[in-house]
């Protein structure tokens, strides 16, 4: 059983089922006008904590950090939607709605395993589960920015051959024919008289030239590769992000005059 002790430590803290499973966040906690003993939470439930539901937290238990209540969390979700009369009281109306609805006997004033409730006694009295706290709960979005790592592109090496005209001048050599005469002299004539006095005859010579002669040899030259360089910059991001905003009104004003003001 939840006490008066420990309403402080059920508001605002988030609300399990009988599995473990989290339901929502508990937002008010309601009394019971005959014991003064807390017998209902509501539990804000869905997106953002839109919606509200009731759940009875007689047989609940505060463990560590939050309320553990012996439903399942579908139940709960699917309890009536109730509205709540002004001063913070649930009506014996939407009460007995919710009694029935949990399987609670409302008319005995015992619940669903037959032993005394305090909020069946109080109910069969005509008695109303009140509010324990009757603040409003302000809230507002906070717009969270991060960063995602996308693909954007690809860059590759590719290695192709190609045919240049390479120009190189080179010295080359070759022969040619040149005829010597010479007058026949003391020194020579012993040479020039060796042979017949009159003959016919050949002499041949072999002339040479040099032409230049193309090869090729592969060595390297450098080596490339790919790499990266990161940048950073800075980028302003706009979004939309609703808050709420509390204003007092006085009973009897017109729309008007709360504009005018």
């Amino acid at each position: 059983m939840i006490t008066r002790e420990q309403i402080p430590a059920v508001l605002d803290h988030q609300v399990y089922d009988a599995e473990g499973r989290k339901i929502g966040e508990a937002g008010h906690v309601f009394l019971d006008d005959a014991t003064g003993e807390p017998e209902w939470a509501s539990v804000r439930t869905g997106l953002f904590g839109t919606s509200e539901t009731f759940v009875p937290i007689h047989d609940a238990a505060m463990v560590e950090d939050h309320l553990q209540v012996p439903y399942s969390k579908d139940e709960v979700k699917g309890a009536p939607r109730v509205d709540v009369e002004e001063g913070g009281h649930l009506s014996e109306q939407e009460e007995r709605k919710l009694y029935q609805y949990y399987g609670i006997d409302w008319g005995s004033g015992g619940r669903g395993t037959g032993t005394a409730g305090t909020a069946g006694a109080a109910g069969a009295a005509g008695g109303k589960a009140r509010r324990r706290d009757d603040a409003m709960t302000r809230s507002e979005e906070e717009m969270r920015v991060g960063v995602e790592r996308r693909e954007t592109g690809k860059a590759r090496l590719r290695k192709y051959v190609v045919t240049e005209e390479v120009q190189k001048t080179v010295p080359v050599r070759h022969e040619e024919v040149r005829v010597e005469r010479e007058p026949i002299t003391e020194g020579n004539v012993g040479d020039a008289m060796s042979g017949p006095e009159i003959t016919e005859g050949e002499y041949e010579v072999t002339l040479h030239e040099e032409r230049p002669v193309i090869d090729t040899e592969v060595h390297p030259v450098e080596r490339v590769r790919l790499t990266t360089d990161e940048h950073t910059e800075q980028e302003t991001v706009r979004g939309k992000v609703r808050k709420e905003r509390i204003e007092e009104e006085e009973a009897g004003t017109s729309e008007d005059e709360r504009r005018r003001r």
